[in-house]
């Protein structure tokens, strides 16, 4: 029986399956033939439970709010300055330049296939048969693992933030300990859970805020600080800016450089929270790829902007900045140009900055710990998955989310180099996560990948896509490095191999001696009466029905 609506997505089986307790065999989705979003959710296999509020702008706004910019640059700014002033503005823009290539291939994939699995999903699709489930879960786990040590950082330097401001207050009496650190973090994390669990609609207006208080702060900064260091020191020079290499590692020049790039890495790196809002975006083949890609392009130019601004205003004295008894760099570039109110002025915004930056990356983490739940990826799916019906909110992945982080947190205790691995583990287990679905796209599911709205064509796409994987490797490796050659002891050891190693042995382990049968890909959760109402045809159901009777 025809209704005489046009063919959908695809003429071919479903990823849902007819009794929806198994991963289906997937198909070739093509996203320019769903009349809509909803349409072309449902043949992806879900049914849409969220809210879609989120404009293009908002969507930029999540990933643009979690980059932060001025407060993240704060956050790593020590990272930056390990090869000197000229390694913290050239690694930022030529790892931005190869960033953006990433951001192009996550682009292309979203506007293919647009779902808050995201990653995982894209994985299971395009793996060969045989290693579908598993590194599905793999991918599932890592990135789930990279966007908590995100919400880790970014809070963590929240805390430091708060602290420095609190120290400079005093004028040095107050005593900064990592209990006193993990107190403020854990503080911050409740207070972002708390904010997090409002509806989608003021979570979406919220990356409003997000933007307008990034941009008022950045203008503030570019007019306040070069007024301030002329009136309190001088400006450095080109030379200086530009062309000083000043090594503070007893790793080589080259590759101080490179350990520079990290802060970067770890900075722009917040793009694929776009993803994760898929179904709560309006038109999302379009808009996700346009917050991934203008949230990419704008903190990238600008960034490279602070920075040369930063080099400007800086002392000379490069190792006393990296060293400053306030644990915050920038903080201590603010007090030496601007004076203490001043300081202790910008320290509180860049505080409230990053605290916009911590809710919008819990809120980007609890979509993809819902969306992996639904699938049965995660220990307690079953009440993980579980969305409030008034707030159209899936508050317990929400509670779940910030619960690991509190316990991610716990290395702050350890001291600051344990601390500085959340760095890292967000670094390598989103390069991971992001490098996966990149290869398979092009070698086992090449003749799968149907383009999306945004699409750099078959020239293009293919050589992109290789130097930005290329490109993900190198990063990885760089992220295991330690800070310094020598280690003398657990203070120099770079503790992100270990518990990113230990995360994929352990859900490894996990996923064969208990999901094995459990977690087989992605899971429909679409009744064949809610598929039917979602796409409004019949016959494409029938005939799933009998293809999947023929084949039993």
């Amino acid at each position: 029986m025809s209704t005489g609506v046009e063919p959908i997505a695809s003429p071919l089986k479903s990823l849902r399956s007819v009794t929806s307790k198994h991963a289906g065999t997937v198909n070739y989705i093509n996203a320019k033939e769903a009349h809509n979003a909803e349409e072309l959710l449902a043949e992806i296999g879900y049914k849409q439970e969220l809210n879609r509020t989120f404009s293009p702008i908002q969507v930029f706004g999540i990933a643009f709010s979690i980059m932060g910019l001025l407060p993240s640059i704060a956050t790593v700014l020590s990272i930056g300055l390990v090869g000197g002033p000229a390694a913290l503005v050239w690694s930022w823009f030529v790892g931005g330049f190869f960033i953006l290539g990433i951001g192009i291939g996550m682009a292309e994939l979203s506007s293919s296939i647009p779902t808050s699995g995201g990653l995982y999903y894209w994985t299971y699709y395009y793996s060969p048969p045989s290693l579908k489930a598993v590194l599905s879960f793999v991918i599932g786990t890592s990135n789930s693992l990279a966007l908590a040590g995100g919400v880790c950082s970014i809070t963590y330097g929240m805390a430091e933030q708060v602290l420095a401001a609190a120290s400079l207050g005093s004028n040095g009496s107050f005593e900064i300990t990592n209990g006193k650190v993990y107190g403020v973090y854990a503080a911050c994390i409740f207070a972002e859970l708390l904010v997090t669990c409002f509806a989608s609609s003021a979570v979406a207006k919220l990356q409003t805020a997000s933007i307008v208080a990034n941009c008022g702060l950045i203008v503030l900064f570019f007019i306040a600080l070069p007024i301030g260091t002329v009136r309190n020191a001088h400006f450095n020079d080109g030379s200086f800016i530009f062309g000083k290499y000043q090594n503070s590692s007893d790793w080589s020049d080259g590759w101080a450089f490179f350990l520079s790039m990290l802060a970067s890495s770890w900075t722009i790196g917040a793009f694929d929270s776009c993803l994760h809002m898929s179904e709560e975006a309006k038109n999302p083949t379009r808009s996700v790829p346009f917050g991934i890609i203008s949230s990419i392009t704008v903190c990238w130019i600008l960034g490279f902007l602070i920075l040369i601004v930063i080099n400007a205003c800086i002392t000379t004295d490069i190792q006393s900045i990296i060293s400053t008894e306030l644990g915050q760099p920038l903080a201590q570039v603010f007090y030496d140009s601007l004076g203490k109110k001043w300081a202790i002025a910008f320290i509180s915004l860049t505080a409230v900055c990053q605290f916009l930056m911590g809710a919008s990356i819990l809120t980007a983490i609890s979509r993809q710990a819902w969306a992996f739940a639904r699938d049965d990826g995660l220990p307690f799916s079953s009440v993980i998955k579980v969305v409030d019906k008034k707030l159209k909110v899936p508050l317990r992945a929400v509670a779940f989310s910030a619960t690991i982080a509190l316990l991610l947190g716990l290395l702050i205790l350890a001291g600051a180099t344990a601390a500085n691995a959340l760095f890292s583990i967000a670094i390598i287990g989103n390069y991971v996560s992001w490098a996966t679905p990149q290869i398979l796209r092009f070698t086992s599911g090449k003749d799968l990948f149907k383009p999306g709205y945004f699409y750099t064509g078959k020239i293009l796409s293919p050589i992109i896509n290789i130097i930005s994987v290329l490109f993900q490797f190198f990063v990885i490796v760089l992220a295991c490095f330690p800070s310094e050659k020598k280690l003398n002891g657990p203070d120099t050891m770079n503790y992100a191999v270990v518990i990113n190693c230990g995360i994929w042995i352990l859900s490894l382990g996990y996923y064969f001696a208990f999901k094995r049968n459990i977690y087989t890909g992605p899971k429909s959760n679409l009744s064949d009466e809610e598929y039917i109402e979602a796409v409004a045809q019949q016959d494409l159901i029938d005939n799933v029905v009998l293809q999947e009777k023929s084949s039993n």
